[in-house]
């Protein structure tokens, strides 16, 4: 028997230390915040769920939600944590797609819920059967899933974000894993139907704290509980390292209300400045994940080719199984029916040389996209055509520097699209992104105002964006950055080992209370009293 390395042996010891660590830091601010939260008569619970963010250990989302919780109960407010007890088969996390009736990892997970929530009020959801749901579910095709309610309750459109996401793509194959996959999310997603309801009309809560809300163990407590007339309030993480991103909205779609008002000062405009620098040298992260380990410049052997073209059109995409992609998908059934379109304008302007950059989460490692650009590409040839040149997602060249020589910049719904505004390129999108609510792109009505749009700019000497795109996209940023986004960096840091995945540092239980936290003072007010989650300026 082959014995593990010493390198081996030093991690695994590495991690074990780390976990342990973990787990006491919560244990005692969990047993501090018991302590000293009062108990106040005839207060309506908060219920906080929290299922899709982690199997074990502690990610940000989950930090999140665990910190929320604290703050609560630290002013009287009685929390309740809605916790699996291995009632979903599978789960999204604890899906194999390679073995699809793998068991998930229940006892691991029910351990780490125990863990976080201790000394705290836990309702935990078990399994269930349904033989005639069963059956009835055996009869249908994908279509027939897909269409699939009961009781009102549309589970097949709930559970499908859930299924595009761990296949990893969005046109699902009828084969037999993906029927099974989405027999069984739509058997679980009954399971927390019924029992969060019960949960709802026993507990009678003021509001519902959960993660994403696209899920499906949260996107079905969403719709009991709005059905029901309960306010729900969404998290996930935002631009800005260890911050958070807190919405009565869809969370994924990232909606943001910016007063007509509202404009940059001196002072703010170098503030945001200061961010665009090291965005546009690659130096930043979001969820704990670094997407750029480097950007190299383009060279002399890209501006040789380039510059025997007329112009340059870069085109950006995204990963089409994302949960953001639901939100786009209103002039373009999906990502791949833009790019068919775009390939159209490739074959009509062999004087335009087109660049298509493959998004970099596409081959982010656990998380490869099964429907690929880089997939389109090679079906479709477009890789032989003379006046492209694709850019493979493992391809880290400057994106910046390429918007910076092109005429226009095309996007689906891609931030870089926001970035190239601020630029001051033109940007055509494909898609509704978190940004397109204010004036920053052109965003075509439908896919032949797209098309219209496209092949005018094609054609033009010149194309310029209005000067309020720019404007408006430095405000965007900055009130994404700054006014939305809400730093938890003051209770978590980067355990050390897992990617992703954090600690608590050193803190006290009164760093949890209003009056000594900014961030603690947005989310109380805009849980309980419906304020906007919004950080007010220095």
């Amino acid at each position: 028997m082959r014995l593990p390395s010493t390198k081996t042996i030093a991690k695994r010891l590495q991690e074990l230390w780390v976990d342990r660590g973990v787990r006491r830091g919560v244990a005692q601010m969990a047993g501090q915040v018991a302590e000293h939260s009062p108990s106040l008569p005839d207060i309506q619970p908060v219920i906080v769920f929290n299922a899709s963010t982690r199997l074990t250990r502690l990610s940000l989302n989950a930090a999140y939600g665990l910190l929320t919780g604290w703050a609560l109960r630290l002013q009287g407010i009685p929390v309740i944590h809605f916790v699996c007890q291995s009632a979903m088969t599978p789960c999204v996390l604890g899906t194999d797609r390679s073995r699809p009736e793998a068991v998930p990892p229940c006892m691991a997970c029910v351990e780490e819920s125990l863990t976080l929530y201790h000394r705290a009020e836990i309702r935990l959801f078990e399994e269930t059967h349904d033989p005639e749901l069963e059956q009835e579910l055996e009869r249908l095709d994908l279509d027939g899933l897909i269409d699939f309610t009961k009781c009102d309750i549309p589970l097949g459109q709930i559970v499908l974000p859930s299924l595009r996401w761990i296949l990893r793509r969005h046109h699902l194959e009828p084969d037999a894993a993906t029927l099974y996959f989405y027999r069984q999310y739509i058997l679980s997603a009954w399971r927390v139907a019924e029992q969060f309801q019960s949960l709802v009309e026993e507990a009678r809560p003021q509001a519902v704290v959960v993660f994403n809300g696209m899920f499906y163990p949260e996107a079905t407590a969403r719709w009991i509980a709005r059905q029901r007339g309960i306010r729900v309030i969404a998290h996930e993480v935002a631009l800005q390292p260890t911050s958070a991103f807190f919405t009565e909205g869809e969370a994924t779609a990232y909606p943001i209300e910016i007063p007509a008002d509202f404009g940059l000062s001196a002072e703010q405009n170098a503030r945001l400045d200061a961010y665009l620098v090291q965005r546009f040298h690659g130096n930043f992260s979001m969820a704990g994940i670094r997407f750029w380990p480097e950007i190299r410049s383009l060279g002399d052997d890209f501006w040789e080719r380039a510059g025997k073209f007329k112009q340059i059109v870069p085109v950006f995409t995204n990963v089409v199984f994302d949960t953001s992609q639901g939100h786009a998908n209103v002039i373009f059934s999906d990502m791949f029916a833009w790019l068919d379109a775009v390939r159209e304008a490739i074959r009509a302007h062999p004087e335009t040389f087109f660049v298509i950059r493959a998004h970099p989460d596409e081959s982010r490692p656990g998380k490869e996209s099964r429907e690929s650009v880089r997939d389109w590409v090679l079906k479709n040839r477009v890789n032989e055509e003379p006046n492209v040149l694709f850019v493979d997602a493992q391809e880290y060249f400057s994106s910046y520097e390429l918007i910076q020589r092109s005429k226009f910049v095309m996007i689906y719904n891609s931030t870089i699209g926001l970035e190239a505004a601020i630029l001051g390129l033109p940007v055509l999108s494909g898609g509704k992104a978190r940004f397109t609510r204010q004036p920053v792109v052109y965003l075509p009505r439908d896919s032949a105002d797209f098309r219209a749009r496209l092949e005018e700019f094609l054609g033009a000497g010149r194309v310029e964006a209005p000067a309020e795109f720019r404007s408006n996209a430095r405000r965007f940023l900055y009130y994404q950055l700054f006014r939305t986004s809400l730093p938890f960096g003051q209770y978590l840091e980067e355990d050390g080992v897992w990617r992703g995945f954090v600690r608590l540092k050193r803190f006290a239980w009164t760093d949890l209370l209003p009056e000594n936290s900014a961030t603690m003072r947005v989310i109380l007010e805009g849980i309980l009293m419906g304020k906007p989650f919004l950080l007010e300026e220095d």
